[in-house]
């Protein structure tokens, strides 16, 4: 089977990435799968020159409340099944979870909750968190081989972030979701990223409210996990860190 690129963006609205660099950048990439967070938009509201782009087929998990959340997996291949959610009302009405099914693996496109807006949404990270990974365990028990990809809105280790010890009570690096990450991989899933690359200094997102991505003060807060025994099939997994959204 021929090497298959997957790639993982959360783009803060893909109205607003549309229009700066993402067509320039998908044409030139040209990723098999291509999987987006935070979409910002109904199914009716993706830029036609995206929804309709040749050789690939849009596949949505908008959120109830328009302007919010949602995800989006563009698909040069042909899976044989989709699925919207994970079946959960309170987290499926917020677009979060995209599941393709390409035969020899599940494709699990998500965008995880931020807890950092109040206790409440702190409290409704955790729960989907753990309704995520019995979600992922009963595929699992099913023979399903699992890539999850997305933003999980949590850096796991201190190398994983720039400044640790100032963000120790911060959401997104608390000891409860740092934890659920070592409870999630412990079950049999393997941080595809730290395959390859061991040192800190990799992030995925900076505060644009500080301007921390000039001086790459950064967290690296999206992932692709996958089930162990895909691990061997992986050739390289890294950070696209120019790219501008």
């Amino acid at each position: 089977m021929e090497t298959i690129k997957i790639v993982s963006w959360n783009v803060n609205g893909v109205r607003a990435v549309y229009k700066k660099n993402f067509m320039q950048w998908l044409l030139t990439d040209q990723p098999h799968v291509l999987c987006l967070q935070e979409t910002k938009a109904q199914d009716d509201q993706f830029p036609a020159e995206i929804a309709q782009l040749d050789g690939y087929t849009v596949y949505f998990a908008s959120a109830q409340r328009k302007g919010y959340s949602g995800v989006a997996t563009l698909s040069r291949l042909k899976p044989k099944s989709s699925q919207v959610g994970m079946g959960i009302e309170k987290f499926d009405t917020e677009g979060r979870l995209l599941q393709l099914d390409y035969g020899g693996f599940l494709l699990l496109n998500i965008y995880f909750p931020n807890g950092k807006q109040s206790n409440e949404r702190l409290q409704y990270k955790m729960e989907f968190y753990d309704a995520f990974l019995k979600y992922a365990q009963n595929l699992r028990r099913q023979g399903k081989s699992l890539i999850v990809c997305g933003d999980v809105n949590t850096a796991h280790r201190e190398i994983d972030l720039a400044r640790p010890r100032e963000n120790a009570k911060t959401s997104g690096f608390l000891p409860e979701e740092r934890a659920w990450i070592n409870r999630f991989l412990s079950q049999g899933y393997i941080d595809t990223f730290r395959m390859f690359t061991k040192e800190g200094g990799h992030y995925s997102w900076w505060d644009q409210r500080t301007r921390a991505r000039e001086r790459d003060i950064g967290w690296r807060i999206d992932y692709f996990f996958v089930s162990e025994d895909l691990a061997d099939k992986v050739k390289s997994a890294f950070i696209q860190k120019d790219i501008m959204g």
